[in-house]
C-alpha cells in the first residue's frame, strides 16, 4: 500500500473515531498506528532499518529481527520507547503544578503581576501570569485559577470582561502549545528531532511575541463584543480562590520551581556548545543535572517545599496522587501519539515527505505545515492531538537538505498550527464559556476570532526568525 493512502487512511480513523463515535485520543491514536503497522509493506520496513544498520544504530542481526517482528509488537516496543523519552518528565511536570496551584504560588504569581501592571494594564498582568504557569500547568487548569480574578476586575472597573478573559487565552494557550514540558510541544520536539533546550527557548520568544500581538487583537475584539458578568450558579469561584489569610509562598520561590528546569537545561547545552573540559567531576556534574529528567526532578522537589504554606489539615498525598492520575492520562495519549509517528516513520513518511518539500521555499513549507495542523486541530478539536498527528505525519520536513532553517521552526509552525479554530468540538472551549458565563455565540464571536489570532501571529513571528536567525 502506498504510504500517502497509508496516511490518508489513519487520519480518517483519528477524525472517525474523535469526531463521530466520540473515542477517547488514546484510543484513535493509537487504532491509527496499527493500522499503520499492519499494512505497512516488508519492503519499506527494510529500507527504514537498513538505514539504521549503515548509520551503526542497530546490528544486521537485530535488523532481520525488526523485519520478522509483527506490526502490534513494533508498535508496542514503540509506544514503550514514546513513554520513557517523555514519561517522567510529564509526570514530574504534574506534580509541579499542583504545588504551584494548591500552595498558592500561582496566586503569589498572578497577585505580583497585577501589582507591577496596576488595574490600568490588568490584561497585561493577566496574559504575562498565565503564559508563565502553562509552562508547567495544563492550560485548562490555569484558566480554572485565573477566571475569578477576570471576574473581579470586571466588578472593580465595570467593563472589558472580554479583554480580561481573551488575556489569559493570549498567554496561556499560546505557552501550552509552543513550551515544554507540556506534552504537546514536548513530544513535537521528540518526535522532529529538536533538542529539548532550543525548544524551550524559541518557544519562549516565539510565544511571547504571538501572545503580545494576540492581546491586542483581545482588545480588538473587546470594542466589539460586550458581555455581562452572568451569575455561575454551578462555578466553583469560590473554591479556586484562597482565603486573605493563608499563608503564601514569596515571589522568587514561587517562580523557582519553573525557571530552574529552564535554567539546568540550559546550562548543559552551554557546556556541549562551548566544550568545556576542566575538572571533569564538573563536567560529569553538569552533564547530570542537566538531563530533562533529573532537572525536571530538582524542580519537583523544590515545587514539594511548597507544601508548607498549604493548611495542617491539606491532604498532599491526595494532591500528588490526582497530578499524577491526570498526568498518566497525558502520558498515554503521548505515547500513543509517539508510536503513531514511528509507524509512519517505518512506513516510509519521512522520505515520502522530504520527495514532495525538496522542491518547496522555506516560507512556503512553514505555511503548509501550519496549515496541515490547522485542518486537524480545526476538523477535531484538541491542539495537542492535532500536534502530535502533524508531527508524525510532517516529520519528514526535519531531513529536508536543503532546508534553509532549524527544525525548530518547523516545530513552531506545528505549535501555531495547533491554535486556529477552536469552536464547538473543542473542550477547551466549552469550559471558557461555562466558566467565564459566555453564551455560545458570544464564544464564537471572541474565543474562535482569538485562536486564529494566535495562530496567525505565531506563523508570522516563525516565519519572521526563521528568516532573521535561520540556526542552520
Amino acid at each position: 500500500m502506498s504510504i500517502w493512502w497509508l496516511v490518508l487512511a489513519s487520519a480518517v480513523l483519528i477524525l472517525v473515531a474523535v469526531l463521530y463515535f466520540k473515542t477517547h485520543a488514546l484510543l484513535a491514536l493509537l487504532g491509527a498506528a496499527f493500522l499503520v503497522s499492519v499494512f505497512t509493506p516488508t519492503q519499506a520496513l527494510r529500507n527504514y532499518i537498513d538505514a539504521q544498520v549503515i548509520s551503526g544504530k542497530v546490528t544486521a542481526k537485530q535488523a532481520d529481527i525488526f523485519v520478522e517482528a509483527s506490526g502490534p509488537e513494533r508498535l508496542a516496543t514503540a509506544f514503550g520507547e514514546t513513554a520513557g523519552q517523555v514519561g517522567i518528565m510529564i509526570a514530574l511536570a504534574s506534580i509541579v503544578g499542583i504545588c504551584v496551584m494548591e500552595s498558592g504560588a500561582a496566586r503569589t504569581i498572578i497577585d505580583k503581576m497585577l501589582q507591577l501592571c496596576g488595574v490600568k494594564r490588568a490584561p497585561e498582568a493577566l496574559a504575562v501570569s498565565a503564559f508563565i504557569l502553562s509552562i508547567p500547568v495544563y492550560f485548562d487548569t490555569v484558566f480554572y485559577l485565573m477566571v475569578p480574578l477576570a471576574r473581579s476586575l470586571r466588578r472593580t472597573t465595570g467593563k472589558d470582561y472580554v479583554v480580561y478573559i481573551l488575556a489569559i487565552m493570549a498567554g496561556g494557550s499560546i505557552a501550552h502549545s509552543l513550551v515544554p514540558p507540556t506534552p504537546g510541544p514536548l513530544q513535537v520536539a521528540e518526535i522532529i528531532g529538536v533538542d529539548l533546550f532550543t525548544m524551550i527557548i524559541a518557544g519562549l520568544v516565539i510565544g511571547s511575541c504571538s501572545s503580545a500581538v494576540s492581546l491586542v487583537a483581545a482588545r480588538l475584539l473587546n470594542r466589539f463584543t460586550d458581555v455581562p458578568l452572568r451569575e455561575l450558579s454551578d462555578s466553583n469561584e469560590a473554591d479556586t480562590t484562597l482565603s486573605d489569610d493563608q499563608r503564601r509562598p514569596p515571589f522568587w520561590l514561587s517562580l523557582l520551581p519553573i525557571v530552574v528546569p529552564v535554567i539546568l537545561i540550559a546550562t548543559g547545552a552551554t557546556n556541549d556548545a562551548l566544550q568545556f573540559v576542566g575538572d571533569a567531576r564538573v563536567a560529569g556534574f553538569l552533564e547530570l543535572v542537566a538531563d530533562k529528567n533529573v532537572a525536571m526532578a530538582l524542580a519537583a522537589t523544590i515545587a514539594l517545599c511548597l507544601f508548607k504554606y498549604v493548611p495542617d489539615n491539606f491532604d498532599r498525598s491526595g494532591a500528588i496522587t490526582r497530578a499524577l492520575a491526570s498526568g498518566g492520562q497525558i502520558i498515554l495519549i503521548t505515547a500513543a501519539g509517539g508510536s503513531f509517528g514511528v509507524m509512519l516513520r517505518q512506513a516510509g513518511i519521512a522520505s515520502a515527505v522530504s520527495n514532495l518539500a525538496s522542491d518547496a521555499s522555506g516560507p512556503m513549507l512553514l505555511v503548509v505545515v501550519f496549515l496541515v495542523t490547522a485542518a486537524i486541530r480545526t476538523l477535531q478539536g484538541s491542539a495537542t492531538v492535532s500536534m502530535i498527528t502533524a508531527a508524525g505525519i510532517l516529520q519528514g520536513l526535519a531531513d529536508v537538505n536543503n532546508l534553509p532553517f532549524h527544525p525548530v521552526y518547523v516545530a513552531m509552525a506545528i505549535g501555531a498550527g495547533s491554535k486556529p479554530i477552536s469552536w464547538m468540538n473543542d473542550s477547551g472551549f466549552w469550559i471558557m464559556c461555562k466558566m467565564s458565563g459566555m453564551t455560545d455565540a458570544e464564544g464564537l464571536r471572541t474565543i474562535s476570532p482569538l485562536t486564529c489570532a494566535m495562530g496567525i501571529s505565531g506563523l508570522f513571528w516563525t516565519l519572521l526568525f526563521s528568516w532573521i536567525y535561520p540556526g542552520t
